[in-house]
């Protein structure tokens, strides 16, 4: 994969993630990629391992999940057109072949709260035993702002994302920058996406988007009304307090968690650090209606 293609795939992912509802035909995604369309699903799939299609499908639809299971008021088609389906029927369909039932049943029995998939992990395991009894922290709302970030995408959650962030660290060496604002980006919800399905993001604050971009891009993370919480621990714990969040605080805090991703800024780094330990606040994106 040329660095050239890394560029233009990123840019397409950037697109795909930045509105999940949006218009994501072929066609319109390669005028981003300046590829034609048949060149776009080739070098799509080379680089990510599936189709476009396949992607674009997918994390509409573990989108739609995490809305069905944490704003259980909500119409379907309301969830729906906001995954970027125009139609109930279609997304039923596409909704019962991914997740083996419809979304009505999704929501209103325990199919999906069977072994959470990051129970396969025995550290992350270990995480849900240690914190299961404990209380969530106090919960701040706060409007932050449009970020702008460089950045390194990283398929799979576990100790190897520590390669992504020293990667960033090595770039950010070489050009001189501060690497005192680091952020994670969680794009998928561990409960029910595999870990190394799951779609992680090592961001870089910036102060304006990059001119020469290569294997660190650059994107703007949305601003927004966000749920804060402080979390320090080490690894194992995280992904255990983000279910936690997502599972108890949201339904009964009558707010709606909006499509665009949750992340961390971290303090201390538990990818980074010698003793795997973590200082952070977890962002959740979040909406009155």
């Amino acid at each position: 994969m040329s660095k050239q293609q890394m560029l233009r795939i990123n840019d397409v992912l950037y697109a795909i993630h930045r509105d999940i509802r949006a218009d994501l035909s072929g066609a319109k995604l390669a005028k981003i990629a300046a590829y034609t369309e048949p060149h776009l699903h080739r070098v799509f799939r080379q680089q990510m391992g599936e189709t476009l299609h396949n992607y674009i499908r997918r994390i509409r639809l573990e989108q739609a999940a995490n809305l069905l299971t944490f704003e259980k008021s909500r119409p379907v088609a309301d969830i729906a057109e906001q995954c970027g389906y125009d139609s109930l029927s279609s997304f039923s369909r596409v909704f019962r072949g991914r997740f083996g039932c419809t979304p009505g049943q999704w929501r209103a029995t325990d199919i999906h709260s069977g072994i959470p998939f990051y129970m396969s992990d025995p550290e992350i395991a270990a995480g849900y035993e240690a914190i299961d009894n404990l209380p969530l922290p106090e919960v701040e709302l706060t409007e932050i702002e449009d970020r702008h970030v460089a950045y390194i995408r990283h398929n799979g959650y576990g100790k190897n994302i520590r390669q992504a962030w020293q990667l960033l660290q090595a770039w950010a060496a070489q050009e001189q920058r501060s690497f005192e604002q680091q952020t994670g980006l969680h794009h998928s919800n561990p409960a029910w996406v595999p870990l190394d399905k799951c779609r992680y993001v090592a961001c870089l604050g910036i102060d304006r988007p990059l001119k020469r971009r290569g294997v660190i891009n650059s994107m703007t993370i949305p601003g927004g009304l966000h749920a804060a919480f402080q979390f320090e621990g080490r690894y194992g714990e995280l992904l255990p307090w983000i279910s936690k969040v997502q599972d108890h605080w949201l339904p009964a805090s009558g707010l709606k968690m909006k499509t665009s991703p949750a992340f961390v800024d971290y303090h201390k780094n538990h990818f980074l650090s010698q003793d795997q330990r973590f200082e952070l606040t977890f962002y959740l994106p979040v909406s009155f209606y």
